[in-house]
């Protein structure tokens, strides 16, 4: 049971809970009302469309820096000039960890979690690139083998977040570059990509500073995928944590 009143005093209201419990309660327009269904099924979306995603994402960025370390180093390193070795991230950090959203726009283009998005069907027929597309077809987008077309992009199997430093390769989350959309295009672009892009830059960005991590002995980085609707590792990620920050306190 969701309430209302908690939601609708002060601040509160500015977030979306707050924003979604007030259209509802003012019933939304005449032509489009908002009722409760719509909040549970907006907050169900965030949820469920959210998580899986976000924990995949980080595990493979935690799998490719295990797999080089002088890029987890390197990142390590400006975690330790920006936030220092006596203080936890905070999230007022990341517009500064430029080399962190780096790395997760490389994650991104070599294992973006939806690797054919979402489905879309046309509501009229349509001619794209010359084949006619008729009204109703399901439509997907193999994201995943686009932004790994040596076509578009040199040594595409490889983990390489500085090459996003190159003249004209400058890239970011609005679909605009039809070789790296990892979130869609359009108007249907997914609408999370604000909240997703805080959330894995949070806590990669945490993990990555508060310890070293190797992997157990004589294992190696397995970084084989298990095709799905989200595409995951085959076999999922064991690392060894060892804390690195300078006041025990810190992990309490």
């Amino acid at each position: 049971m969701i309430e209302k009143k908690s939601y609708d005093e002060g601040k509160r209201t500015k977030d979306l809970l707050g924003f979604m419990l007030r259209m509802e309660r003012e019933g939304g327009d005449s032509k489009t009302p908002f009722t409760m269904s719509h909040v549970k099924a907006l907050l169900m979306d965030m949820f469920t469309g959210g998580t899986n995603t976000t924990a995949t994402t980080i595990e493979w960025a935690m799998a490719e820096l295990l797999n080089k370390p002088d890029i987890l180093k390197k990142l390590q390193g400006e975690l330790d000039q920006i936030v220092g070795k006596d203080k936890l991230v905070d999230e007022s950090h990341l517009l500064e960890l430029h080399f962190l959203s780096l790395v997760i726009k490389e994650t991104l283009r070599l294992h973006p979690p939806l690797p054919l998005l979402i489905p879309h069907c046309p509501s009229s027929p349509c001619t794209i690139g010359g084949y006619l597309i008729p009204e109703g077809t399901r439509v997907f987008i193999n994201v995943w083998a686009i932004q790994r077309d040596p076509s578009n992009w040199a040594d595409p199997l490889e983990f390489k977040p500085e090459r996003y430093l190159q003249q004209g390769l400058q890239r970011d989350f609005g679909g605009k570059d039809f070789d790296y959309f990892p979130f869609g295009s359009g108007r249907r672009i997914c609408a999370g990509i604000a909240m997703a892009e805080r959330i894995v830059g949070y806590l990669l960005a945490t993990i990555v500073h508060s310890f070293d991590w190797k992997l157990p002995e004589g294992k190696d980085v397995d970084l084989s995928q298990k095709f799905s609707f989200v595409m995951k590792k085959a076999i999922p990620l064991v690392a060894i944590p060892t804390p690195r920050l300078s006041k025990n306190e810190l992990y309490n």
